[in-house]
């Protein structure tokens, strides 16, 4: 962000005034469009310039454009050609105000709007020439430096542009071709396409952007880029024009400038790209490059190879055979003269190494099928940056790189132990051959098929086999110590190295599944042998899981038939039977004379018998009386009151007077508990007859030695009290008998309940 001048900076002593001075740019913009082009920018008797024209905007002390001077700056440039959107003289540091110097009336350019994409432009500066050009290339170094470099922008100024354009053209043509852009690509550079770090704005192509400038800069400009080159080929004897302009973009805000390279632009020879291994295309070993320098118009040539001239050699072309910086002089006359320069690297070829792959052949005829891919890894060997080699018939194919073999994953030998030839070629397109010998191996081995266990819990004879562990340790002690052995569905795939099975590998076919292993050293084959694989199941008889109850205090024995190999249970036992005195899941895994197990899972839950906490009964109710049995418990119960009828409730309702045995049964098999209760009433009548049924009013039961009860008439006079265990009242009182009616009475039971109700005499 722009700082104005503080009060520090006005109060800088004369002492550093002339030092500070030094490390700015200078800046004469009174100088004419001729002399800056013809001798600042060109400055070279072989340019042949003419129509030089400029536009821009004539301040009242200066133009737009003019000569600066960085000598004894840390600027990039000694001297140069400035360009700018506004006063070219205000491009003079420190970076201490905003430079918004066009008025609105100085307008812009189309041609650069339509060079660089954007429109709106305003202030445009542009510098014209024409040129006809003696060699193949023309070039020139600038720096773009603007205002629109902000260290804190606000996020809407990050779309914003100033923009500049060097464009060129036949002078008989009508298109132009910016050359300003980004190195090897078709961006303009602008703001928005060349722009560091370190802002909300986003960077790009920030290789080619300098700095944000502080306060301190030989320039008054917030950023600018790296030195940057605008080139092109041209056509010698063909007149050009070139058009340099800037502008900038929306308004007339924040200035830019761009800075041309005194001397800088040049008119060369162009001897090609150079052949470096750092940009990928260096020469290989025992491999020319003809350097063509011809140009009609030129009197003379001479060349150079590390600034050395090399004698006798003074024709247009020069054939290179060695590493260097290689530089040609076009003379076209006595004071002029194009140069051009080009540096030459040379790569190593790869060394590939000689090589067998051994294929395996079932028949012993010496043909099979090879994947000349495994080969790959033994021929490139400890080469470094190269590509998978590629195979070939004659060594003349393979040095031609020409007829490479068809298919390298499925190759038919056509001669025993055939030799083919492997090209192996590195990044730069050098490369070495060597021989690979095709052989073959017929080593065959009689295998045991193998017995594997079902270890699924649906015995179906379909698994997962760990090939790894349970084929492969039995398999290779047939073999050689080092070796390794990948599995195929077929002899076929086996021989192409195609579908390897994974391990575990389920089986497809139940019960039975013949697989092929090849043997290998990880490149050649030393056999492909059918593996057979049994799949046994184990399904015994009586095997399912039980739950089984353990009553209090008691042991359980639970076990499976004494008919296996063998017997491991989870608390550590090994026999068919065991006994246990706690609850739990047990497990026994039982194993055959295959070696195949299976389990069966004992869930042993506690039980026992119920003990009753209370008894809840609610008599002298008629037909209403309940029973409610209160208990505890590990078991699970069915409750009665008369032994023979049972139900899962302890409640029992409608229960008639009498004495009755709670029983609680165990349905887990545990012992039963027992209680005898009685449920009261009282009768509703009696019949004082003397005929022995019914002559005496009692509660039947009752035994109850401290309960009474007393007898009353209609209106409440107290005839009789009687005990819980006499004979009762006989229906008399005082000796004569009571006529027949209705009679009150009044029950005081031992647990304090009073008991009220009235009953009917009878006669």
């Amino acid at each position: 962000m722009k700082f104005a001048k503080n009060i520090a900076i006005l109060l800088l002593t004369i002492t550093f005034t002339q030092s500070n001075h030094a490390q700015y740019i200078l800046v004469d913009d009174n100088r004419t469009v001729e002399d800056l082009v013809e001798n600042i920018l060109i400055n070279s008797s072989c340019a042949n310039v003419s129509n030089i024209s400029v536009s821009g905007w004539a301040f009242t002390s200066g133009n737009s454009y003019g000569f600066f001077n960085a000598s004894g700056t840390s600027f990039p440039f000694e001297d140069g050609v400035i360009i700018s959107t506004g006063r070219a003289a205000s491009a003079v540091g420190p970076n201490g105000n905003l430079l918004s110097e066009g008025p609105t009336n100085w307008l812009g350019d189309n041609d650069l709007q339509n060079a660089i994409n954007e429109n709106n432009t305003i202030n445009a500066t542009v510098i014209e020439f024409d040129f006809l050009p003696f060699a193949n290339k023309v070039s020139f170094d600038y720096i773009f430096s603007s205002e629109q470099y902000l260290s804190n922008p606000s996020p809407n100024q990050c779309n914003f542009s100033d923009g500049f354009a060097f464009l060129l053209k036949e002078a008989s043509s009508s298109e132009y071709t910016n050359l300003a852009v980004v190195p090897n690509t078709n961006i303009p550079v602008k703001i928005t396409t060349v722009r560091g770090q370190g802002t909300i704005c986003p960077p790009a192509n920030e290789e080619y952007f300098d700095a944000f400038n502080g306060f301190e800069h030989p320039t008054n400009y917030n950023g600018q880029t790296k030195i940057l080159k605008a080139e092109s080929n041209v056509t010698p004897g063909v007149l050009y024009h070139i058009k340099l302009v800037i502008a900038d973009q929306g308004n007339n805000l924040y200035d830019s400038s761009i800075f041309l390279g005194g001397g800088s632009f040049t008119i060369e020879t162009d001897l090609g790209e150079d052949r470096l291994i750092a940009t990928g295309n260096p020469l290989c070993p025992d491999e020319t490059l003809l350097l063509n320098a011809t140009n009609s118009t030129a009197v003379g040539y001479k060349w150079f190879r590390n600034t050395i001239e090399i004698i006798g050699e003074t024709g247009p072309t020069l054939l290179v055979d060695d590493f260097g910086i290689y530089k040609v002089e076009v003379i076209f006359n006595p004071t002029c003269s194009s140069f051009g320069e080009i540096e030459i690297e040379y790569s190593t070829n790869p060394v590939p190494n000689d090589t067998t792959l051994t294929q395996c052949d079932s028949d012993g005829d010496g043909f099979a099928l090879f994947n000349l891919n495994d080969a790959n890894n033994d021929v490139i060997g400890s080469n470094t940056n190269v590509g998978s080699p590629f195979y070939y018939l004659t060594q003349a194919d393979a040095e031609n790189a020409q007829n490479p073999i068809a298919n390298f994953s499925s190759f038919q030998n056509t001669v025993v132990n055939q030799v083919i030839y492997a090209r192996l070629q590195n990044n730069f397109g050098c490369f070495g051959i060597s021989e690979v010998t095709l052989s073959t191996s017929n080593n065959t081995v009689a295998i045991t098929p193998f017995a594997i266990c079902d270890g699924d819990v649906e015995q179906n004879g379909i698994t997962a086999i760990d090939l790894n562990n349970e084929i492969s340790p039995t398999l290779l002690s047939n073999f050689t110590p080092g070796l390794v052995v990948n599995y195929y569905p077929t002899e076929g795939d086996a021989q192409l190295q195609v579908n390897q099975i994974a391990s575990p590998y389920i089986n497809l076919t139940a019960f039975q599944e013949i697989i092929f292993a090849r043997i290998t050293d990880g490149v050649s084959c030393f056999g492909i042998i059918p593996i057979t694989i049994n799949i046994n199941t184990f399904v015994p008889t009586n095997f399912e899981n039980e739950t089984l109850f353990l009553c209090e205090n008691e042991s359980l024995i639970i076990g499976v038939d004494a008919i296996f190999e063998s017997y491991v249970w989870n608390n550590g036992e090994t026999t068919p039977e065991i006994v246990v005195n706690q609850p739990g899941t047990y497990i026994v895994t039982v194993t055959n004379t295959e070696g195949c197990t299976a389990q069966k899972t004992f869930i042993v839950t506690a039980s026992g018998p119920a003990t009753i906490t209370s008894i809840n009964i609610k008599d002298f109710a008629e037909s209403n009386n309940t029973v409610e049995i209160n208990y505890t418990g590990l078991g699970n119960y069915v409750f009665s009151l008369d032994g023979s009828f049972f139900q899962n409730s302890p409640i029992f309702t409608n229960v008639s007077a009498g004495e009755y045995t709670i029983t609680i049964n165990d349905l887990n098999g545990c012992e039963a508990t027992f209680e005898t209760i009685i449920v009261l009433d009282y009768p509703k009548f009696f019949t004082p007859n003397g005929d022995g049924i019914n002559d005496y009013w009692k509660i039947e039961n009752l035994n109850q030695p401290a309960a009474k009860i007393y007898i009353f008439n209609r209106y409440g006079k107290f005839l009789k009290q009687i005990g819980s265990n006499g004979l009762g009242w006989d229906g008399n009182f005082s000796g004569s008998p009571m006529q027949a009616s209705d009679y009150w009475f009044t029950l005081y039971l031992e647990d304090g309940r009073i008991i009220k109700g009235h009953f009917t005499l009878k006669r």
